[in-house]
């Protein structure tokens, strides 16, 4: 009883001692995190940088000239942000060439003979018809009308009109719901002898721009051209194709050429007490090829070259090394970040955390995790230091996919930033993702909220 006694007295005075110094920390901390918000808010260079990103360079799809433009233009931009190392790591990318002339029309079969041009891209890594396919509609809600109807497909043109549910708040979820029918639609349809396949965009736009994306065929079947349309187009043919004879006539020119070499650009901030064991930011240096790639992921690899330049314009020094990651391939393959988990690997590396930006450059919400939930614990002990510039959440939930591959390697604690959603899927892989849909004083925000929570894993660990 008296060793309890004892105990219990030694815990509320280790309490009462370490109290005052914890407070005395997280005041330092947030004097710190004040420092850097100031540096980025006053002389941040983010939205510069995008411009040149995404107006001199523009869409950046693995394999393309633009691509290895990006890569030089990275690399001599991390050295003049002082960076203590830059280097680049080769990787085998996936190398799919849309073509010209893609085009798609909805043909009504009756005395009106209505011809409609359909605002469409061919979805990525679909092969092409290299001439002009007609054939008749057959609409389709959703893949359990499919199978109720698989007899009616062969020699047909499925369209697809499964969309995102508008009742979901965080659009990510409606995305990774509908995401499929971009990925497999193709290949299911061929199963039962379609011809060609359309989809609706996965977006609540309320434009017309149609979005493109990456697919994958089941080599089981035969590989037939898949389009998808915008969202206009797409409510024009619930509202009017499910009864009648209609028919599509469509033309793309998509072709998979030999992977081909990318490379990923990493830059180095050296770790001055830990220097072998590192964190990693970062995002998707390439982009779809029929966008400037402006918030996919230009906004990312902007705001990792901003955290760069900020801790180097405050004198800070890292106890761990910071790495700065572009990586390439994330749109159609993620060979890059497989590249960069396996090498990590084979260099018997220690990677403490990383975080990825992938979300967009939109108002700053929060970050979720992927970590243990005692883990989690202490990092959301920071929150009030987050708070005050837009970090309203420290969650389980994941840590994005470039980052993905180390947690695999590893078990990594990873997490990914949450900006805002409601407006990232208006533009994402369709042509309206350009420079001037993202506010610099939101890109700003980001890279702040992403620059102190580095700087906290890297003083007290996780």
């Amino acid at each position: 009883m008296v060793d309890i006694f004892i105990f219990s007295h030694m815990k509320k005075l280790l309490l009462l001692i370490l109290l005052p110094i914890l407070a005395k920390s997280q005041q330092n901390d947030s004097v710190f995190i004040k420092k850097i918000s100031d540096e980025i808010l006053r002389n941040g260079q983010a939205y510069q940088l995008l411009h040149h990103l995404t107006k001199n360079i523009g869409g950046r799809l693995a394999g393309s000239p633009q691509y290895n433009q990006a890569v030089q233009w990275s690399f001599e931009t991390f050295k003049k942000l002082g960076s203590d190392n830059v280097f680049l790591q080769d990787c085998l990318v996936p190398h799919w060439v849309r073509g010209s002339g893609d085009a798609a029309f909805l043909i009504k079969k009756d005395e009106t003979n209505t011809k409609k041009q359909l605002s469409m891209v061919a979805i990525g890594n679909s092969l092409g018809s290299q001439k002009a396919i007609t054939a008749p509609l057959l609409y389709i809600e959703n893949f359990d009308e499919l199978e109720k109807r698989k007899d009616e497909v062969k020699g047909k043109i499925v369209y697809f009109n499964a969309g995102f549910d508008p009742t979901n708040i965080r659009t990510f979820k409606s995305y990774s719901e509908s995401g499929m029918y971009r990925t497999t639609s193709a290949s299911r349809a061929a199963k039962y002898g379609a011809v060609g396949v359309v989809i609706r965009s996965l977006s609540e736009a309320t434009d017309n721009y149609p979005h493109t994306g990456a697919m994958r065929y089941n080599d089981s079947f035969p590989k037939i051209p898949a389009i998808c349309v915008g969202i206009e187009d797409a409510d024009y043919f619930a509202a009017n194709t499910k009864t009648g004879n209609w028919v599509i006539s469509m033309k793309t020119h998509g072709k998979m050429l030999p992977d081909t070499i990318n490379q990923n650009v990493i830059a180095e901030l050296k770790g001055t007490d830990f220097p072998n064991e590192y964190i990693t930011v970062g995002g998707h240096l390439d982009s779809w090829d029929i966008c400037e790639g402006a918030h996919d992921d230009g906004a990312g690899v902007v705001q990792t070259m901003e955290i760069l330049r900020a801790f180097k314009a405050l004198g800070y020094q890292p106890k761990h090394t910071i790495r700065f990651v572009l990586f390439a391939n994330e749109e159609n393959g993620l060979r890059g970040a497989l590249k960069y988990a396996d090498a990590a690997k084979e260099n018997n590396e220690k990677h403490i955390f990383a975080l990825e930006s992938d979300a967009g450059g939109f108002t700053p919400r929060g970050f979720s995790f992927s970590i243990s939930q005692e883990k989690l614990s202490t990092i959301q002990s920071w929150l009030n230091l987050l708070k005050p510039y837009g970090t309203e959440f420290l969650e389980l939930g994941g840590g994005g996919a470039d980052v993905g591959p180390l947690y695999r390697n590893f078990k990594t604690p990873l997490a990914g930033f949450i900006p805002d959603s409601q407006r990232y899927f208006d533009i994402h892989h369709a042509p309206s993702d350009t420079f001037e849909k993202v506010n610099k004083r939101e890109l700003l925000l980001g890279a702040i909220n992403m620059a102190a929570l580095i700087y906290l894993v890297d003083k007290y660990g996780i």
